[in-house]
């Protein structure tokens, strides 16, 4: 069992070293913490300077103006940070480079204001040497701050803070302790970190990627998000206040079938709101239960990269949550403002909605519901092709008795309805079986997933591919 040390006790280990030196600088929330450096005492062994410009033109003055105007933002942070590592190099090398490793933590926080009107985040980093005089490295994350009052967020901040200077100095060789122990002393109902980067010479052979699905896998997040091109993004910079639509999926591997979803889903959502489909967002999810081991229950990290480096292949964004149930879906992008949602379901998925797990809700099936169909949010039912070329669809949909009624009036509403425009000529394949054949080496399944996808799968061996060199169903 891992040894969490004491706020305090981190600190003083930190000012009490002798070998670290550096910059606090803080941005809108106060000196939250370099207080806790001061207070645990010894800081004049590890404290350079400390900085707070909290005015807008100060901030502007010392750090340059923003293209966009923000002040809590990434691209903020990594201004405050290259300016204030310089300003150590410049006035410090002769005095203290040989025998101290310098570093900056910089913050910039949006913290509750007094109309409680505001979104509470922020963005904290670190850039440090893990030896005197050696290269970079940098740490940065997103939070949202959860509290109810801003005193209780600033508290938050300063201890997470705290924790991201003491990881970067002393877990750097561990990234998972390192993200655990952010935080220490705190819970996931008082503050959430959404985003994680690792960057520099300490961290050359971490993976971001498996790095930010810690965080899902902690339950310090609900939702990550990856552009297509396989980047970690924050959602809230891609999909605030955005036209979305989103396809479920288990993406195992990603096939035809996968692709006309996406295709036709977004087609059909664009006609209903009257945009146009460039101007939409489409995301392609996943929820985590689907990437576990089905015997061990931990989750295949292999398994996770592929799909997410297969669905990127195909230009798409890829969101993966830990919301299994939609109306927890619906929830999350509703806290982001999202002005229209589309959901495309497949018809099995949808089915799931009138079962037991939804029943087991606050509010059961009718709550969940109600949840789920807000003003904005529109459902699309993707048909199946049963084993006997039976077409499951809406009009033929079996659900409890006790639901027909409730299923008719979200026809009605027209909130639920068929995908229009579906190819007929892949309902046939099944993502089940081209695994089976992926695994197996069966000729055909190439002819069952988008030629990108092929080629990785054949390149990089995924999903258990024997990749034998240009030999199709060897013999034993």
């Amino acid at each position: 069992m891992e040894t969490i040390l004491s706020l305090r006790q981190k600190a003083l280990k930190i000012n009490l070293a002798k070998k670290f030196y550096g910059t606090f600088a803080e941005i809108g929330a106060g000196q939250e913490v370099a207080r806790h450096f001061f207070q645990a005492g010894g800081s004049s062994g590890s404290i350079a300077k400390t900085i707070s410009a909290y005015d807008m033109t100060f901030s502007d003055a010392i750090y340059g103006k923003d293209p966009h105007g923000r002040y809590v933002s990434h691209n903020r942070l990594l201004k405050m940070l290259e300016k204030e590592f310089h300003l150590l190099e410049e006035r410090l090398s002769e005095t203290r480079g040989k025998d101290h490793a310098f570093f900056v933590f910089a913050d910039t926080v949006a913290a509750l204001n007094f109309q409680r009107t505001n979104e509470s985040h922020g963005w904290l980093g670190m850039r440090f040497q893990n030896a005197p005089g050696s290269q970079i490295s940098d740490v940065v994350i997103h939070v949202r701050m959860l509290d109810p009052q801003n005193v209780l967020q600033q508290d938050a901040l300063g201890i997470i803070g705290l924790n991201l200077v003491y990881a970067s100095l002393f877990l750097q060789n561990d990234p998972e302790a390192f993200i655990r122990s952010l935080l220490d002393h705190l819970d996931n109902t008082r503050i959430e970190i959404n985003f994680i980067r690792f960057g520099g010479e300490a961290f050359q052979n971490v993976d971001n990627r498996l790095m930010n699905l810690y965080l899902l896998k902690l339950d310090y997040t609900h939702a990550i998000m990856f552009d297509e091109h396989g980047e970690v993004v924050l959602a809230n910079d891609v999909l605030y206040k955005k036209d979305v639509v989103v396809v479920r999926g288990s993406y195992r591997p990603p096939t035809w079938v996968s692709f006309d979803m996406i295709k036709t889903g977004l087609a059909n959502f664009a006609k209903d709101i009257q945009k146009e489909s460039k101007d939409l967002v489409a995301v392609s999810e996943i929820t985590i239960s689907t990437l576990k081991n089905d015997e061990s229950g931990d989750i295949a990290k292999e398994d996770f990269l592929a799909r997410v480096d297969l669905m990127c292949s195909m230009g798409q964004k890829v969101l993966i949550t830990n919301f299994p149930q939609y109306y927890k879906l619906s929830n999350y992008f509703s806290k982001l403002h999202v002005p229209h949602l589309g959901l495309v379901l497949g018809i099995y998925n949808f089915q799931q909605i009138f079962t037991e797990k939804y029943s087991n809700v606050e509010g059961g099936i009718l709550g969940a519901l109600g949840q789920l169909f807000r003003e904005n949010v529109k459902v699309y039912i993707y048909p199946y092709k049963s084993q006997e070329g039976a077409i499951e669809t809406l009009s033929n949909l079996m659900v409890p008795k006790e639901f027909n009624l409730l299923l008719e009036h979200l026809k009605s509403m027209k909130q639920i309805e068929d995908v229009h425009g579906f190819s007929k000529e892949t309902l046939h394949i099944y993502s089940s079986k081209v695994l089976q054949m992926i695994v197996h080496n069966e000729p055909g399944w190439e002819e069952m997933v988008p030629p990108s996808v092929a080629k990785i799968i054949n390149d990089k061996c995924l999903f258990g591919h024997p990749c034998f060199v240009g030999k199709k169903n060897p013999g034993p």
